[in-house]
């Protein structure tokens, strides 16, 4: 079993300050890293959020997302650099970019992106400018520069390293003007999970990732049903069960070219008795230890 290092990194920039910069906090102490038998590796601040949308970008906080990617891809590096496991406790999912950036500097590698949004929104089309809406665009190169080629690395990955992996906001994109997930990147909606089972289908979309220099496992919790994990900031009805979730995790996981995870948007706040910040880190222990 690989050695896990929990690394902090609560940043809203991609967001607002809504509450999910308590993740960690509130995952940590339902006891994650005990479950996870993992080491502490620091903590990365973010800058203050600015509510203002950039003119150049129009993206909220661009030039403070692009310099908290390269700090948190400094600490990400150091932990790989170590042999171990980088856990990353967000935050919202614009954290995905620093931790790809980590990735990029040592070659390519691939993405499974655990998602209840496909997150491939041009700022022409995302309503608030929130990076955490346009993420996947972002690391495949697509949007403003100062996002998406991150110390002149861009694309942090290629279309065809990526699984998008359990959305289901097709409808909802399509009507806002999102441009559409491009032909090469492999993309498995909730209803194709769904036709072939969760496992089965997580080890198609780790098969697809073979032949690469390994690759990083993105959650966004929001990808479970909402009726089990409503302590998110955008609410779409559907998604995995708690049982689909673990087997999702325990086949992409236990893969040994699985290189990093992240976990994002779990607001604690939406959680005011805790039930279901410990039963999350009940998924994730599950999903990892009978990895």
């Amino acid at each position: 079993m690989r050695q896990i290092a929990i690394i902090e990194a609560p940043s809203i920039l991609g967001l607002r300050p809504s509450g999910v910069e308590e993740l960690p906090g509130a995952l940590l102490g339902a006891g994650l890293a005990e479950r996870l038998g993992a080491v502490s590796a620091g903590r990365v601040e973010a800058a203050a959020y600015d509510p203002v949308r950039d003119p150049d970008s129009g993206v909220l906080n661009a030039a403070g997302i692009a310099r908290y990617s390269g700090r948190l891809a400094d600490v990400v590096s150091g932990v790989l650099d170590q042999g171990l496991f980088p856990v990353v406790l967000g935050g919202d999912c614009s954290i995905l970019l620093g931790n790809l950036l980590a990735l990029r500097r040592r070659g390519r590698h691939g993405l499974l992106f655990l998602d209840g949004h496909s997150d491939f929104y041009q700022p022409a089309a995302e309503p608030n400018g929130e990076a955490a809406s346009m993420e996947l665009a972002l690391a495949t190169g697509r949007g403003p520069r100062v996002l998406s080629d991150l110390e002149g690395l861009g694309p942090l990955v290629r279309d065809e390293d990526v699984v998008a992996f359990g959305f289901r906001d097709a409808e909802e994109s399509a009507e806002a003007g999102m441009q559409p997930l491009p032909a090469g990147l492999e993309a498995v909606d909730l209803a194709g999970v769904r036709a072939v089972g969760a496992r089965e289908a997580a080890r198609r979309a780790v098969g697809r990732l073979a032949g690469i220099g390994g690759y990083w496992v993105h959650l966004d919790v929001d990808v479970l049903d909402d009726a089990v994990m409503p302590a998110v900031d955008y609410r779409i009805p559907g998604g995995l069960s708690w049982a689909e979730l673990e087997a999702v995790l325990e086949t992409a996981l236990g893969d040994e070219r699985a290189v990093g995870f992240d976990i994002a948007i779990f607001n604690p706040r939406l959680d005011p008795d805790g039930t279901l910040g410990a039963r999350l880190v009940e998924c994730l222990a599950r999903g990892w230890n009978s990895a």
